[in-house]
């Protein structure tokens, strides 16, 4: 056990740890991206804005007649996606036949493209699944990586289990530097495992249930997708299309106030217009009850919107389907959204932590195997592995505080500015480290590096967009102010790691930094 233990640790160890740095701030990817344009949002994740003036605003670029559009609210950000399907009337000009997909500003109608868009929050999001390769390697790498950090877990629970306890309490911060990373590593192990087992659970779920399930499911469905899709509740409803027009023009805000007075507090996360300006034009309204009132409150209201009758209704205080309720608990256990944003505050304080426990266990594979019995050759060889580890996962986090000044600097770069600058510094940095060959060095120098990019965060913000620490204060811009105070929280520890790291002992022994190298 402990050999597969620390066999599969060491071979998962980079790409676990990218995705727990990348995670933990992916627990504020949507305060990210408001920090980002300088937005403030309401908390309630809801649709905020007159929908006949967004469908108006939409009218003026392209013709509805005949096509179903959509407006979704993905995540708590003004912007919502908009996809609209080509025009069902065969007399339509061919652009019009011609379908969309991009996102809408509900609150100046600005429309972009998802690359044009894609947002520093989005980016972080998106790479602690891998996203960036290749689609679907990526998904189902991080799903695998998800699934033996699944088996490195259990295995390291069997192998201190005789004394999780005893070992829990016992620190040696003055003894070698074996014991140091072995008693924190355990301590810190024990105190992350139920955050880490739920990510890693969830985690491979999330990203190979695609690969394993859907074959096996359409295996049983005959390969009908249609009927699969029906089952499983993914499919929307199909409304003939009449070649009729209506006689006015189309309005959905009634409907949307008799479903708001229907179920109270329930919140409008999708609008779902089908055979818009026709006779057989339906209003599907769709949204979610608050995380308070009910954990899996989905529900949705169907309008025939000629003569206004409920065509269909799924009310959210009812009993969800099975399939429903796993996978909602699922997703909201994996983005620690339902209890407001003191959760996700400490579940980046243990996506971090989890980051230690990675980098510990690498530190304990290199002392363990630098013996006198161990051949020169492979103690150089296992110091080479360790300062590429090192390397590549210390220099996200410079990178990662660069990355946050530029997108303020350089604003509206989208997909391509972001993927230059992050990988390019990535890689320049990481092969700079690999070269300097050197533990404390990369250790310290990361620390550093990161301390002072990060404190220079709010302060570019500041003098880009005007929005200081105490602006967003007295203004009220919550979302904008957490970003701030979070990298200055993360800058001050940095700074104090790195006084602690350069500290020098009692005359006549070495510096600890030598020791740790």
């Amino acid at each position: 056990m402990f050999s597969l233990h620390t066999m599969s640790s060491i071979i998962i160890s980079v790409a676990v740890f990218v995705i727990f740095f990348a995670g933990t701030f992916s627990f504020f990817r949507d305060e990210i991206v408001n920090w980002e344009r300088g937005h403030q949002v309401s908390q309630k994740e809801e649709i905020d804005a007159n929908i006949d003036t967004l469908l108006a605003a939409l009218g003026e670029t392209h013709n509805l007649y005949g096509r179903d559009v959509s407006l979704t609210l993905y995540y708590n950000e003004r912007r919502v996606g908009v996809s609209m399907t080509g025009s069902k009337d065969s007399t339509a000009l061919e652009d019009d036949k011609v379908g969309a997909f991009f996102y809408l500003d509900t609150h100046d109608h600005t429309t972009a493209t998802y690359t044009d868009s894609y947002s520093l929050g989005e980016f972080l999001y998106r790479l602690h699944f891998f996203a960036q390769i290749p689609y679907p390697y990526g998904y189902h790498l991080s799903g695998f990586m998800a699934f033996f950090l699944l088996f490195a877990i259990l295995t390291g629970l069997i192998v201190h289990w005789d004394k999780i306890v005893t070992n829990f309490f016992v620190f040696r911060p003055k003894a070698k530097w074996k014991t140091i990373w072995t008693d924190s590593h355990t301590a810190l192990g024990l105190i992350g495992f139920p955050f880490q087992l739920v990510y890693a659970l969830t985690g491979a779920y999330f990203m190979l249930q695609a690969f394993q399930a859907a074959p096996f499911l359409l295996a049983l469905y005959n390969q009908d997708q249609a009927a699969m899709d029906k089952d499983l509740g993914v499919e929307h409803p199909v409304f003939e299309f009449s070649y009729e027009r209506m006689e006015t023009p189309p309005v959905v805000m009634p409907f949307i106030s008799r479903t708001l007075d229907t179920w109270n507090s329930f919140r409008i996360q999708d609008v779902h217009v089908y055979n818009f300006g026709d006779q057989n034009m339906h209003l599907e309204i769709g949204g979610t009850l608050p995380y308070e009132d009910k954990l899996n409150g989905e529900g949705k209201a169907i309008y025939k919107v000629s003569d206004g009758s409920l065509v269909h209704k799924r009310d959210p205080h009812s009993t969800s389907r099975y399939i429903e309720v796993v996978g909602n608990l699922l997703y909201r256990l994996h983005l620690a959204d339902y209890a407001h944003v003191g959760l996700r505050i400490i579940s980046f304080l243990l996506g971090l932590l989890s980051c230690y426990v990675v980098l510990s266990g690498v530190m304990i594979w290199l002392v363990a195997r630098d013996k006198k019995m161990t051949s020169d050759k492979q103690r150089r060889y296992n110091r080479r592995v360790v300062w590429a580890y090192l390397a590549i996962c210390l220099s996200m986090y410079p990178v990662t505080a660069l990355a946050f000044s530029l997108v303020k600097l350089f604003p509206g770069g989208g997909m391509t500015f972001l993927y230059r600058t992050y990988f390019i510094s990535w890689l320049v940095l990481s092969l700079f480290f690999i070269w300097k060959r050197n533990n404390a060095f990369i250790l310290k120098w990361s620390l550093l590096l990161g301390g002072i990019l990060g404190f220079l965060v709010p302060v570019v913000n500041g003098l880009s967009s005007g929005q200081w620490i105490w602006v967003s204060w007295v203004d009220g811009y919550e979302q904008v102010l957490l970003i701030d105070v979070m990298w200055l929280a993360l800058s001050t520890s940095s700074f104090w790691a790195v006084a602690k790291l350069t500290k020098k002992v009692q005359v006549g022994k070495k510096p600890v930094l030598a020791r740790f190298t």
